[in-house]
């Protein structure tokens, strides 16, 4: 682990802003590469890259225009860019974001730093917990102005994480937080989320899309329980 990685804030620091009491879920901002452990096969990797050969480009960073990072909520989420909220079964990950969720539909900031002018709109999919019963209850229960926040109608096809119809609904509701929970639930039919070469493409698209609209992206993670 890297210094930056042991310096990384935590849900532990997130108090009585969201839910009047300490957070027990790992809440990390954290590259993709360090989520996403990698199942290396050396021969099999000399064989791909024999088949898949790419000019070289090379870029010098002395022709990279900076630019600064622009944030929802510093240090932990920022706009343009995807955030992992990841930790075990029980630990309040699903509270935190929906907490989130209620605060900003209502224009409300997540502590006293953070002042916004207006509502946000947010796209909450869960795969997990019905709408009726338990998502919208306990936005109520957190105050939500549900009319801020948007689900896409999965009935007739499952969403995934490249699906188009995520790119159309920030179009159509300008929503600045997008939260999809749990990423297991949206990598696709057949897709491993524990090798990197069928996730990378995947969160590579999305994290585009997160920059193409400066909208935030929130996936969350449960823990492999045999780890």
């Amino acid at each position: 682990m890297t210094p930056e990685q042991k310096k990384a804030p935590t849900a532990a620091t997130v108090r009585a802003v969201i839910t009047g009491k300490p957070l027990l879920s790992v809440f990390r901002k954290i590259s993709i590469a360090v989520v996403f452990s990698i199942d290396n096969d050396f021969s099999e990797m000399e064989g791909i890259m024999e088949e898949t050969k790419t000019e070289l480009q090379m870029i010098k960073m002395s022709e990279i225009q900076s630019q600064e990072v622009s944030w929802l909520w510093f240090p932990f989420i920022p706009y343009g860019k995807l955030t992992i909220v990841q930790g075990d079964p029980g630990d309040g990950k699903t509270t935190l974001v929906l907490n989130i969720a209620a605060k900003l539909s209502n224009g409300e900031g997540l502590d006293s730093e953070m002042n916004l002018t207006e509502p946000l709109n947010v796209i909450y999919q869960t795969a997990e917990d019905g709408l009726a019963d338990t998502v919208k209850p306990r936005l109520e229960l957190a105050g939500a102005d549900c009319e801020n926040i948007s689900v896409i109608d999965e009935s007739i096809k499952s969403l995934s994480m490249i699906d188009e119809r995520l790119e159309e609904a920030i179009i159509r509701t300008r929503a600045k937080l997008l939260i999809l929970d749990p990423i297991q639930a949206y990598l696709g039919d057949g897709m491993d989320m524990n090798r990197a070469n069928e996730t990378r493409d995947m969160t590579k698209k999305l994290a585009a899309l997160a920059e193409k609209y400066q909208c935030a992206i929130v996936l969350v993670g449960h823990m492999n329980k045999a780890a």
